[in-house]
């Protein structure tokens, strides 16, 4: 039990800027920080007739995202890292959010697994080219993300920072 929990600690502190990065979009739109950023990142264009990706990814929320996150991986003590982790979640959530737009699935409707998972194989990918990952962080991170996530989500739809979804 003591290694699970090891590596679920280990986990959740190397991934912490990716987590921050996250979460920071919600909470910039909630609190409506840098309102002259909050411009969607797509410019409004669309591919097949689709938007890219939507009202709700903005340059506000990447900024947010990468700022916040990297100043967590400062605090870490490694700003390269958590730059290329931020990024990579907030990448990995921009990917999904196409995908659902390409796939006709509505803004803000919940698609499982790939909500929850989406910043963390973001971060895997970018944030593998410049910090060594193991393959307990390849296999066990998206599934502890993933399920602290989801509960982290709920609890802030039950807090009224983030609106509910289906």
């Amino acid at each position: 039990m003591g290694s699970l929990f090891s590596i679920t600690a280990d986990i959740l502190w190397f991934f912490l800027p990716a987590i921050v990065a996250n979460m920071a979009p919600v909470f910039a739109a909630r609190y409506r920080w840098l309102p002259y950023l909050a411009v969607p990142l797509d410019g409004r264009h669309t591919l097949r007739g689709r938007r890219m990706l939507g009202e709700h990814k903005t340059l506000r929320g990447l900024v947010a995202g990468v700022v916040l996150g990297s100043a967590v991986g400062l605090w870490q003590g490694s700003l390269t890292a958590s730059l290329m982790l931020s990024a990579g979640a907030l990448l990995g959530d921009a990917v999904k959010s196409m995908a659902k737009r390409q796939l006709d699935i509505p803004p803000g409707r919940l698609w499982i697994p790939f909500d929850q998972i989406d910043f963390a194989l973001g971060a895997l990918l970018l944030g593998g080219w410049f910090v060594p990952v193991t393959a307990a962080h390849v296999v066990m991170a998206p599934i502890v993300l993933g399920i602290g996530s989801y509960a982290v989500s709920h609890l802030g739809v039950k807090l009224g920072i983030k609106e509910n979804r289906e």
